[in-house]
């Protein structure tokens, strides 16, 4: 396995150990692309969806930063 490869299996073991031991996956810099993928698992499924929710109302049209954390879905509920 390649230094890449195995970098990010570290780094996507010490998110999923953030996680389970009840801290946080993000810092001084937010979510982002990079930790999108922990944030169903950090949020949970009710917080998530409110998160879509809030996203939807304030940019219906999915310009403010696409697909940068939340993606864009226009049939999501509103």
């Amino acid at each position: 396995v390649d230094e890449t490869a195995r970098a990010q299996q570290a780094y996507g073991e010490v998110m999923e150990l953030a996680i389970a031991l009840g801290g946080t996956i993000t810092g001084e810099h937010g979510v982002g692309r990079l930790k999108k993928g922990w944030l169903p698992d950090y949020l949970g499924p009710d917080v998530l969806e409110l998160n879509h929710r809030i996203k939807n109302a304030l940019d219906p049209d999915g310009i403010f930063n696409p697909g940068a954390v939340l993606e864009h879905d226009p049939d999501r509920h509103r």
